[in-house]
Formats: C-alpha cells, sequence, structure tokens
C-alpha cells in the first residue's frame, strides 16, 4: 500500500509461465460520488454490505469487475496456462481518463491479445455478449472564463461578465451542426460563476462533453466546441481556458476473439443465451488499451456478462446479482486459456 500512496490506484498482475502469448485482461475499479440506498429492500443496505464512504458507491459494477478480475487470476495460476498474463486494475474510467495512462504507460506494449469487460449493460444473468461495439469517441472538456469585475448597479459598462460569455457558450455549443458521416453528441453538465448578486461576474466555468461515433466525428465536434467557447468568450471581451479533462477513442472488438468467447462460453454453466455483437451506445476508456494492442497488431475483444440488477447503472440501488461472477469468471478464464492455446 506504500507504493501507491499519492494517488496511484491503479496495478498490473503479472504471471509468467514460459514461451506463449501475452493475455491480457482489463478490469475498471472506480466508484461513483453518489450515495447508496439505505433502503431495506436494497440487498447490500440490508446484508451490512452498503458502502463504507458516505456519497460514493460502486454504482456501475466496478466492485464486482475487480472481484471477476481476481477470480480469473486465480484460475489462471492454477490452470495450465503457458506464456504471459497481464490483469490490468484500470482506475478512473468513469471520467474517462485512467485508460490513456494505462496505455501509455508501458505494460501493454508485449500484449497479443486483450480481453476487458462490463457486467449488466441491460443484459440479464446468463447472457454474454462476445463482443461489444458502438463505442462513442468522447472528449470531456472544462472552460474556465476571466472577465473583470465591477458594482452591477453603479458601474456595469466597467464590467466584463464571465456569466454572459458561459451562458453564450452553453447555448450555442447547441447549435454546432450535426455531421452527415454519424452520431455526435454535445452537452454542458455544469455551470456556474459570480459571487453575488451586485457584482458584474469575474469568473465563470463549464463543463461538458462533446461525442461522436467515429473518433474522427469526436474531433469535429470538439474542434467546434473550441471555436463556439472561444467565440463566446470574445464576444463578451472575456479571457477563456480550455481544458480536456479526460478523453476517449472509439474502437471495435475483433472477430476472432468475440469468436473464442462465444465457443467457451457455450459450456459455461449458467450461461443461457450469447449474443455474438451488441453496441454499447455510450463513451468507454478501454477503447484506449484495445487500440493500443490493436495498433501493434493485436487483438481485442470488450465483452458483456449480463446481471439482473434492481436500479440502473449509476443509480443509488444498483447491484450485482453475484452468480454473474461466477459465470464471467468461468468465461473469461476459459477464454484466456483458449486463445493462448489457439492464438488467432
Amino acid at each position: 500500500l506504500d507504493r501507491l500512496a499519492g494517488g496511484y490506484t491503479g496495478a498490473v498482475a503479472v504471471v509468467e509461465r514460459g514461451e506463449g502469448p501475452t493475455v491480457g485482461l482489463r478490469v475498471d475499479i472506480d466508484a461513483l460520488p453518489i450515495p447508496e440506498s439505505e433502503a431495506d429492500d436494497h440487498l447490500p443496505a440490508a446484508e451490512g454490505f452498503r458502502s463504507e464512504n458516505e456519497g460514493f458507491m460502486h454504482a456501475c459494477g466496478h466492485d464486482a469487475h475487480a472481484t471477476i478480475g481476481l477470480g480469473v487470476l486465480d484460475a489462471v495460476i492454477d490452470s495450465d496456462f503457458e506464456g504471459t498474463f497481464k490483469l490490468f486494475f484500470q482506475p478512473s474510467e468513469e471520467q474517462v481518463a485512467g485508460g490513456k495512462a494505462v496505455a501509455e504507460g508501458g505494460h501493454l506494449d508485449d500484449v497479443d491479445y486483450l480481453l476487458a469487460l462490463h457486467v449488466g449493460l441491460d443484459h440479464p444473468t446468463g447472457e454474454v455478449v462476445c463482443g461489444i461495439d458502438g463505442f462513442l469517441a468522447v472528449s470531456h472538456f472544462r472552460a474556465e472564463f476571466t472577465g473583470a469585475p465591477a458594482h452591477a448597479g453603479a458601474k456595469p459598462e466597467e464590467g466584463k461578465n464571465a456569466n454572459l460569455a458561459a451562458a453564450a457558450a452553453t447555448q450555442n455549443l447547441y447549435g454546432i451542426s450535426r455531421h452527415s458521416d454519424g452520431a455526435t453528441r454535445v452537452n454542458v453538465g455544469l455551470m456556474g460563476g459570480g459571487t453575488a448578486t451586485n457584482i458584474v461576474a469575474e469568473e465563470a466555468f463549464i463543463e461538458g462533453e462533446v461525442r461522436g461515433a467515429t473518433t474522427e466525428l469526436m474531433e469535429y465536434m470538439e474542434d467546434r466546441a473550441h471555436t463556439v467557447i472561444e467565440s463566446a468568450a470574445a464576444m463578451h471581451d472575456c479571457e477563456v481556458e480550455i481544458g480536456v479533462e479526460g478523453k476517449a477513442p472509439s474502437a471495435r472488438s475483433d472477430d476472432a476473439l468475440a469468436a473464442i468467447v462465444g465457443g467457451v462460453s457455450e459450456g459455461v454453466e449458467g450461461v443461457t443465451s450469447i449474443l455474438d455483437r451488441d453496441d454499447l451506445g455510450g463513451s468507454e476508456d478501454a477503447t484506449y488499451l484495445m487500440q493500443h494492442v490493436q495498433d501493434r497488431g493485436g487483438l481485442a475483444a470488450y465483452v458483456g456478462v449480463g446481471t439482473d440488477h434492481p436500479g440502473g447503472h449509476h443509480t443509488r440501488t444498483f447491484d450485482v446479482d453475484e452468480e454473474t461472477i461466477r459465470i464471467a469468471v468461468d468465461v473469461l478464464a476459459a477464454s484466456v486459456d483458449r486463445i493462448a492455446t489457439e492464438r488467432p
């Protein structure tokens, strides 16, 4: 734990078993700033394993992901696996910030095959999705506007209203033209500024995101968004600084790995439905890791393992059917072993 002091929350476990390919598994481990339900019908509250950190909980199943990763690690150690197995515990997926750091950390450079997983995603317990696609590339931004304060009643003309600049930027971001090449998104989720009703606001901020069906479409939206924000600042004679808070590209699961996941799933107890493909319809920074491996000639796939849950993802009543954990461990451990054997 001393080695992790100061915020180094990611980790990599490595099993070396002689000659053979390097197979990786990525699991994300971060929680969300959501207070967990205390209701009697919420199983973690009723059974005494509700989050101990008030205001934060695992509302997306990443605690299950970490557990599944450890289960796969144990299974690989106890198996006849030949090669190198790397288990990536990735932080900060929810801010789409951890994937890039892991991808650039050097530990992926020798990975020939990579699997990533997510539980749930509107799939029931017993259903396995062999290769998830449809990742929207995303960029999170924060824009900080700086104007000049003045007395709002006596000398308003001496002020430069940062709130007006932020408001103009917010309104006009939604006017960015859509693109004929595919889906695009823009949203401002946070904004604030000013200190009092009688002071022209000196500082204001907005936080938002742009998305695209491809990395190129996201970059189109990002470029237009920056132009809108800078123009809004100039219109109100303010300065603005734009920072990228997190980013992730699009990606596609490779057919060969998806086929292996589907093949091994047929023999796993509790698997009742196997889907070859499905679209995520959102964003995920596992795509950084997938792209890193694929750009070096390797293969990658994002696997979905269904789970029944009473509340939706990112809600205070979210929970995971624990049968899902066993199913996921069995599917992924068998997939790792077969990938190492068949080397697709």
